[in-house]
C-alpha cells in the first residue's frame, strides 16, 4: 500500500475508534433506538438519490438493512445504553470477525485453519473472562446485547458475500432504507421520551447524529470500500484491528474509562484471538 493509502487505512481506524465515544455521547440525547434510526436516516438521504440502485436485488438490500442496520446498530446502542463502556464495546464488536469465521464454517463450508481456530478459542476464552468481571443483571445484559451486535454484523458479513454484491459503498447506501422505519416502531412500543429528545435537541446530539451517519458510515466506509477495491481485503484487513486500540485509548482519555483486571486479561485475550484470525491467510474450501 502507498504511504498516503496507509495513512487513509488508519485515519479510518481512528474515526471509528471515536465513533463509540460519539455513540456514548449521544445517548445522552437521545433512546438508543431512536438514536440508531436516525443515524440511518442521515445516511440514506438524499444519498439514494445520487447513486442508483443498478443491479442489487431488493431481497439482499433488505437482509443486509436488517442484520447490519436494525438488528446490529440495535442491540450496540441498547447495550452501551445499559453499560456497556464505549472503550469495551469497540473490542467485543470487532468480534464480528470471529463470528464471521463461525458461521462461514456452517453456512458455506469453509474450513478454518488452525491457527484460527487457536484465535476463536482464545477469544471466547477472553469474552468468559470479561462476562465474569461484569457486575448485576444489566452489565451481563448489556454485554451479551453488544454480542449481538457482533453476530448480527457476521450475518450481514454472510449475506454480502451470497449476494454477489461487489460496490459495498452503493449497498451501504440503499440498505440504509431499510433500518429507519423498524427502529422507529421498536422506539414507540419500547421507549418514551422520543419527542421530548428531538423538541431539546442541542448541537452535542445533532452532531452525534451526523458524525454517526455520515463521517462513521458513509466517509469512513467509502475509504475502506476504495481501499478493498483497490488492495486485496488481506491487505486491508489488518488495519481493523486498530480500531479498538483507538477506541479503549479515547475512552481512557476523554472518558476516564478503566478496565478491571480480569476485564484487562479479557481483553488482551480477544485482541490476540482477533489478530490470529484476521492476519492469518483467507480460508479455504474442502
Amino acid at each position: 500500500m502507498t504511504p498516503f493509502h496507509t495513512l487513509m487505512a488508519v485515519l479510518v481506524a481512528v474515526l471509528w475508534g471515536f465513533n463509540f465515544i460519539v455513540i456514548k455521547v449521544g445517548l445522552g440525547s437521545f433512546p438508543p433506538l431512536l438514536f440508531a434510526a436516525l443515524r440511518f436516516v442521515v445516511i440514506a438521504f438524499p444519498a439514494v438519490l445520487l447513486l442508483p440502485r443498478r443491479d442489487m436485488p431488493w431481497r439482499w438490500i433488505v437482509a443486509v438493512g436488517t442484520t447490519m442496520g436494525v438488528m446490529q446498530f440495535g442491540s450496540l446502542y441498547i447495550g452501551m445504553a445499559a453499560g456497556v463502556p464505549p472503550g469495551l464495546a469497540s473490542l467485543l464488536v470487532q468480534s464480528q470477525a470471529l463470528m464471521t469465521l463461525l458461521l462461514s464454517t456452517v453456512l458455506l463450508r469453509d474450513v478454518p485453519r488452525p491457527q484460527q481456530w487457536l484465535g476463536v478459542g482464545l477469544a471466547l476464552a477472553g469474552m468468559g473472562a470479561i462476562a465474569a468481571a461484569q457486575e448485576g443483571q444489566t452489565q451481563i445484559l448489556g454485554l451479551g446485547l453488544v454480542l449481538c451486535s457482533s453476530l448480527s454484523w457476521a450475518s450481514g458479513n454472510i449475506c454480502i458475500k451470497q449476494s454477489k454484491i461487489t460496490n459495498g459503498f452503493r449497498l451501504l447506501v440503499w440498505m440504509a432504507l431499510i433500518p429507519p422505519l423498524p427502529l422507529l416502531g421498536l422506539s414507540l412500543v419500547f421507549e418514551t421520551g422520543q419527542w421530548q429528545a428531538v423538541r431539546s435537541l442541542t448541537p452535542l446530539g445533532l452532531g452525534a447524529i451526523l458524525y454517526t451517519g455520515l463521517i462513521s458510515s458513509l466517509l469512513c466506509f467509502g475509504f475502506w470500500a476504495y481501499l478493498v477495491q483497490h488492495y486485496s481485503p488481506n491487505r486491508v484487513a489488518p488495519f481493523s484491528l486498530l480500531v479498538p486500540i483507538f477506541g479503549l485509548g479515547f475512552a481512557v482519555v476523554l472518558l476516564g474509562e478503566s478496565l478491571s483486571g480480569l476485564e484487562l486479561i479479557g481483553a488482551l485475550l480477544v485482541f490476540i484471538g482477533l489478530t490470529l484470525t484476521v492476519l492469518t491467510p483467507s480460508t479455504v474450501k474442502p
